[in-house]
Formats: C-alpha cells, structure tokens, sequence
C-alpha cells in the first residue's frame, strides 16, 4: 500500500484492561506500516504509538474501562481516537520530576499535530490529530524556524 495519497481508510479494534497497551501498540504499528509511515514518517509513528499508549492507560487507569481505539487517515491527518466509558476529561498537567504517571496528555499535546475530546452518552472520545512531515503544503509543527536564534532543542 505505502501510498499517502490514498483517499480515506479507517480501522476499529477494541482493547480490554488486560494487556490492552501493548496489543494497542501492535495493532497501531501494522497499520502505520500498512499505510507507509514507518519508512516514510518513523518519528511521527514514535509519537502515534506513544500516543496510542497513553489513551489507552488513560482508559484503563482512570476509566476502568475497555478502550475502543480508531484510526483514520483522511488523506490530511491520521486522527488516532480512544474512546472510554468515563465523563471525566483528561487535561495537560505539569508532573513533579518524582512523579510516575501525570505526562500522558501533556506528551500528546506535544507530539499531534492537535488534539480535542468529546463527549458522548457513553463516556468519551479522545482524538488526536497526525500530519506526517512530509505531507505536502503542510509544514512541520515540531519544526525549528531558523530564522528563531532564540530555539531550545527539546
């Protein structure tokens, strides 16, 4: 397949408490592979499997819930959505250099492109948004701009 102009493709999979993460993560990684991205975007599909794993502990954790991970490429952005039975919406927060958990979310707002949640009857949809950097007419948002001498490499 490996062809990024392909229109529109999506995928469904549905991940119980029990071992859930890592599946997620190899379900995810055959269909990044699939679309091409691990030769084409290898540090997007870093930042969408992390991503991955972080919704998916995030609906295990805090929702004691299965999680129901989509992906979909619409041609512009893989949209990379968990969906989990709690109301309770996830923010960004700043962890202590002690802390153990607390990054999840701040980590996703660094690496997608963006990202939003819903809410629906049966709890909610965290989504978050991929454009490989290679995508054209699309610039790199984790990008440098040299003309910026003030950046900090992170």
């Amino acid at each position: 397949m490996g062809d990024m102009s392909l229109r529109a493709v999506g995928w469904a999979q549905s991940f119980p408490v029990s071992g859930g993460v890592r599946q997620g993560r190899v379900w995810a990684r055959e269909h990044l592979d699939a679309l091409g991205w691990t030769h084409q975007a290898p540090d997007t599909v870093d930042a969408v499997l992390l991503t991955v794993s972080e919704l998916i502990t995030n609906a295990h954790v805090h929702a004691h819930s299965t999680a129901q991970l989509v992906l979909a490429w619409d041609s512009q952005c893989l949209h990379v959505s968990v969906h989990d039975s709690s109301t309770e919406l996830p923010a960004p927060r700043e962890a202590g250099d002690a802390a153990t958990s607390g990054r999840g979310m701040a980590l996703i707002d660094h690496f997608a492109d963006s990202w939003e949640t819903h809410h629906q009857r049966s709890g909610k949809t965290v989504t978050a948004c991929f454009t490989p950097p290679d995508q054209p007419g699309q610039p790199d948002p984790h990008a440098s701009d040299p003309r910026d001498e003030n950046v900090v490499e992170r």
